[in-house]
């Protein structure tokens, strides 16, 4: 005799969420906040490929653009240093001292 016979099949019970309407609003999120960074970024790479590669070229490597990219990795180089110590002190006081 086939087992689906024997045993009659239950309806199967949805889980409730705990979230009710996360999906919905977590997709709304991703799409406009992906909609508000990809248009821009879209604009920009269209704007610099419409002057083919050798203006490109000539503007990536300009006096002006050179001094933006040392001034940019100099404070990314400087805020990366005052991370560390302050992180290093951080951690230190945080597995040396208790706390309530």
């Amino acid at each position: 005799m086939p087992q689906s016979a024997v045993m009659p099949k239950l309806p199967r019970l949805r889980r409730s969420s705990s979230l009710p309407g996360l999906s919905l609003s977590l997709g709304i999120t991703v799409f406009w906040l992906s909609f508000i960074v990809l248009v821009p970024l879209s604009a920009v790479f269209l704007k610099s490929a419409s002057g083919g590669l050798g203006e490109f070229v000539a503007a990536a490597f300009s006096s002006r653009a050179l001094a933006s990219y040392k001034v940019t990795f100099g404070a990314a180089l400087i805020a990366a240093a005052v991370n560390v110590v302050f992180g290093l002190l951080i951690a230190w006081v945080l597995v040396r001292y208790e706390f309530p």
